[in-house]
């Protein structure tokens, strides 16, 4: 008898916690795929920058990316995260890549999901609005996204350089092509003498290591990237479970090399799975003050 009191509480035990772990998994799941990819997080940076020409003191930016439009960010979320950056009021808009997603939606939704996500973009009220591609617009169509874009007034810099202007001032922004899948040019891509400050927005944050050592790298003050989702699902004490190539370096937040800063946004959508833990989506407030 003794024998089988002791293994009933076992058994017992084990249907507990088998029991008990689903449903724990379930919450997990349930909150990460519901409350923590919606948990919007307005990160405020101010950004100190050489030679700031004085009418740019306190000149605001906000950077978005990764909004991965339809698989599986949904078009309410974004028009909610396009109501918080107007509240914002931010002289500059830039939209740092990936609008939509290469998946298994991709021949069905590709060209609805390109062109909502430029018409829910167009929302914007800021003054100016720049984008660049990321690794899945060039994937799915570089010139879909680009059409789609265009058509609804957010022009996209392809290895181009634009100059913006501010009470007889400028800084110089730059847009690069998408350094994971197509080709970007430097030599095109940022002014050869800039008579201003340099930000340039390269989709993938590793290619920072390519910029600082291109004969041009020097001219660059700030940029701008995106692509890793900072990891979008970060378990405690063990960091981000998968990161994409050219995002593992530098995963997200504020870097700094000589001249250069490089500032890396958590993005907005998720990919793979429509989970995140631990790594909110980002919206990034920045401001340039004078070093």
């Amino acid at each position: 008898m003794s024998g089988v009191k002791s293994d009933q509480p076992s058994r017992f035990t084990r249907r507990r916690f088998l029991i008990g772990s689903g449903v724990t998994a379930a919450g997990l799941a349930l909150y990460s795929g519901e409350i923590a990819r919606h948990a919007i997080d307005i990160i405020h940076r101010p950004i100190a920058i050489n030679n700031l020409p004085d009418p740019f003191h306190g000149y605001r930016i906000v950077q978005l990316s990764d909004i991965h439009l339809d698989e599986f960010t949904e078009p309410f979320f974004l028009e909610h995260v396009i109501h918080r950056v107007n509240s914002l009021n931010p002289d500059l808009v830039l939209l740092t890549g990936d609008f939509i997603t290469r998946g298994s939606l991709t021949f069905i939704t590709s060209e609805h999901a390109a062109h909502r996500c430029a018409e829910i973009i167009s929302t914007l009220t800021s003054p100016l609005r720049y984008a660049i591609l990321g690794n899945h617009d060039v994937s799915v169509s570089a010139s879909l996204v680009i059409e789609a874009l265009s058509s609804k007034n957010t022009p996209v810099l392809v290895n181009q350089h634009v100059p913006i202007e501010r009470r007889g001032s400028r800084i110089w922004l730059c847009g690069a092509d998408d350094p994971g899948t197509s080709h970007p040019d430097l030599n095109l891509t940022i002014p050869a003498k800039p008579d201003g400050p340099v930000v340039l927005m390269a989709h993938e944050p590793d290619y920072a290591d390519d910029v600082v050592k291109h004969p041009r790298g020097p001219l660059v003050d700030l940029m701008l990237s995106g692509h890793s989702h900072g990891g979008q699902v970060r378990l405690p004490f063990t960091g981000p479970l998968i990161l994409p190539p050219m995002g593992e370096k530098y995963v997200e937040g504020h870097f700094h090399f000589n001249r250069m800063q490089l500032y890396v946004n958590r993005g907005i959508g998720t990919v793979g799975l429509p989970f995140r833990l631990n790594c909110p989506p980002e919206i990034t407030l920045i401001t340039l003050q004078p070093a």
